[in-house]
């Protein structure tokens, strides 16, 4: 299975990007031997998922580094990279060391998407200013944010520069669904995707109950998913999301890209939002 430009998504700048990716929080760290870490990527990278997600935050470094490892020998121009930028790091005084930090240790000489991984003290207008010129210079084609509101993404977009935010990176799953209520949508009508972090609820109270769901289930068996399959399935069942489980084994890897190929049919979505539906009104992000 290869993923096509029909499972991609149109960012705001007319460029496309893969509905599905790999996410990379806790690699590198020792909890699965590195070459297994490697290879799980590698599947995936062979079975068409170009997407990889990382941040200088995880690991400290560490998981660019295995990222690095896992894409030497790849054709860079089939790979669509991202990396998150410290809050702290994300002014005139650091975001270019950072930037230039990640470049070296993914041992790639520009990235798709950079990403503020959440909100800090730096003004947004000069963490804009920066995403702009690093945009300019070419070490990153686009770039975006991570874990923003809807308030955060209002003043954002208020910005000079402001519109040229690609994504927004949240926490989205069947278990929490609260930016459906007010971000989504408005996303939405901007053409700004949203980038689902934890898509298959991998951490967490936010999980309970999730894999033991009735209705999870009984979509799992008509369907021939796992429930952790039917919970990718869910997040990709709408158009505007990308989603990026973390993929730490190739097993796991694999098993998520299959859901591309398979796809629930609009009747189990409905009964999937029904047994565990979204609030009626807004609630904060969700982070894990």
């Amino acid at each position: 299975m290869n993923v096509t430009r029909d499972l991609q998504v149109e960012l705001p700048d007319g460029s496309m990007m893969p509905r599905l990716g790999m996410g990379t929080w806790y690699l590198g760290e020792g909890r699965r031997p590195q070459d297994a870490e490697i290879q799980a990527l590698r599947a995936g990278l062979d079975a068409g998922v170009q997407l990889i997600d990382t941040a200088e935050m995880y690991g400290e470094g560490e998981a660019e580094r295995l990222v690095g490892k896992a894409i030497s020998g790849y054709s860079r121009k089939e790979l669509y990279l991202v990396s998150k930028v410290y809050p702290y790091n994300a002014g005139r005084t650091h975001l270019r060391e950072s930037l230039e930090a990640s470049l070296d240790r993914l041992g790639t000489d520009y990235l798709d998407m950079y990403l503020l991984h959440w909100r800090g003290s730096v003004p947004l207008a000069e963490t804009v200013a920066c995403m702009q010129e690093a945009v300019n210079e070419g070490l990153i084609r686009r770039w975006g944010v991570s874990n923003f509101n809807l308030t955060d993404m209002q003043e954002l977009l208020s910005l000079d520069g402001g519109s040229n935010c690609c994504v927004d990176q949240v926490l989205y799953h069947l278990g929490s669904r609260g930016i459906e209520v007010d971000l989504m949508p408005w996303l939405a009508e901007r053409h700004i995707p949203v980038m689902a972090y934890c898509s298959l609820a991998q951490a967490g109270s936010l999980r309970r109950g999730l894999v033991s769901d009735r209705t999870v289930r009984q979509v799992a068996r008509e369907h021939g998913f796992t429930p952790m399959q039917v919970l990718l399935a869910f997040v990709l069942h709408q158009p505007n999301i990308i989603a990026i489980p973390r993929s730490g084994s190739s097993e796991h890897t694999l098993e998520n890209a299959d859901v591309l190929g398979n796809p629930l049919a609009d009747q189990e979505f409905d009964a999937l939002s029904h047994a565990l539906p979204a609030p009626n009104q807004p609630v904060p992000l969700d982070m894990e």
